[in-house]
């Protein structure tokens, strides 16, 4: 298939007449399609149901180390969950909170923490003339949206095949206003990317201007593998601790994605200076949170190796989808030369960089035909892509049946959009 700038205007123009004719004919369909969200379907949400009977009046409400959770107290959590999300983390169970349902609601609060009384006895963040922050691109719009609550600047970083720039990342922390950097560092957000040893190791020995400068790692996607050959991340924690930098990152997950977004359970970690830290704010924000639910998801999944196997009949579910996106991707527009993609090894997205100029024009094609994507721009800080040219694709939540006509459908429009750029140049 001869790629679209190869062709003549005489044969874009018929190409595009054609595509244009199937287009309306969805268009005549009345969809009614969502790829906006990473949100798990309903197959995997039946995958815990059980869980929800794990705290129940025959087997009581008392932890293995005799906490009763009923009741007030523990502001860290029940061993049990400190020891499984350590675990996952790679971290010590001593330096581990088990938080409520959501990692992103932990996050906002350690940022709130900075900005209002500040990290370890650093001045807070309120009472300093410009805080910047590092972000990756594309990333998290959740990420970006925190830091702009707060009025905190950032400073896009490209990613790369390994991760974050680190030869730009190194030169940025030396302003001491750069206070911070978020990272998905395993099958990032939405490129599906895993960070190399070689970016972990530089991250892991960062020595930036600002004394209270700190990774938020959200680790949110570190056991949602795709494949029988997963990726591998290494140990932040082991190396920055190996360097003598262990304050230099916050570590987060969630369950979010493993049994229920909406009442799963959260962690947040780090040395033992930062949580030390965070623990005194938590005595005055909390009594504590939610310890039943937190024994109900440690009776469910018991140890590592069973949210290990879990993972898998989440794998299934999910491997048919990703076929699709990145099957029709090839087939439909990967000889075209218009848009190329990553393939990930696991985590929630697949992320298309189109044309220059292309991507606003895609999302709103798209939405005339009634298949909603998450908006362009969504990717970068304060929802400006400079080239507009990223879309994220979300293939977890639809069926099948309805994935492969939006992507069938998004393929066509990446194709319109990218035939009438050429034709205008």
């Amino acid at each position: 298939m001869p790629t679209l700038s190869s062709m003549t205007k005489e044969q874009l123009t018929a190409k595009l007449s054609r595509l244009k004719a199937i287009y309306q004919d969805y268009k005549s369909k009345n969809l009614s399609l969502d790829m906006s969200r990473g949100k798990p379907c309903t197959e995997q949400l039946e995958l815990t149901m059980e869980l929800a009977d794990c705290v129940n009046a025959r087997t009581g409400a008392v932890s293995a180390k005799g906490i009763d959770t009923r009741n007030y107290g523990f502001v860290d959590g029940i061993a049990e969950m400190k020891s499984l999300f350590g675990e996952i983390l790679g971290l010590p169970s001593d330096n581990v909170i088990v938080g409520g349902n959501s990692s992103l609601n932990l996050m906002f609060d350690y940022v709130a923490q900075a900005y209002a009384t500040g990290i370890c006895g650093n001045t807070p963040w309120c009472r300093l003339p410009e805080i910047k922050f590092l972000c990756p691109v594309p990333g998290y719009d959740r990420h970006f949206a925190v830091t702009e609550h707060f009025g905190i600047s950032m400073i896009c970083v490209p990613m790369t095949d390994d991760g974050p720039d680190m030869d730009l990342v190194e030169e940025l922390v030396k302003d001491p206003a750069v206070k911070g950097m978020w990272c998905v560092p395993m099958y990032s957000n939405p490129d599906g990317i895993t960070y190399s040893d070689e970016t972990v190791r530089r991250l892991a020995r960062l020595h930036p201007a600002a004394k209270d400068f700190r990774i938020l790692w959200d680790n949110a996607y570190c056991v949602h593998h795709l494949t029988d050959t997963p990726d591998t991340l290494l140990n932040l924690y082991e190396e920055s601790k190996a360097a003598g930098n262990e304050d230099i990152a916050i570590y987060f997950t969630s369950t979010s994605k493993i049994s229920f977004p909406g009442s799963g359970v959260a962690a947040v970690g780090g040395s033992a200076a930062n949580i030390a830290d965070i623990t005194k704010r938590l005595s005055v924000q909390t009594i504590g949170y939610d310890k039943q639910n937190m024994l109900r998801h440690a009776r469910f999944f018991k140890d590592m190796d069973a949210v290990t196997n879990h993972m898998k009949l989440h794998a299934a579910i999910l491997r048919p989808k990703f076929d699709i996106v990145l099957t029709t991707l090839q087939n439909e527009i990967g000889d075209l030369n218009i848009a190329d993609w990553h393939t990930p090894n696991g985590g929630y997205f697949v992320s298309v960089s189109l044309m220059e100029g292309c991507a606003k024009a895609v999302v709103n094609m798209l939405k005339e035909a009634g298949v909603a994507l998450t908006g362009a721009g969504a990717t970068y800080p304060y929802g400006n892509d400079p080239k507009d040219s990223n879309l994220r694709i979300a293939p977890t939540y639809p069926p099948c049946d309805e994935l492969q006509i939006a992507m069938n459908l998004f393929c066509v429009c990446v194709q319109i959009v990218s035939i009438e750029k050429l034709l205008q140049q």
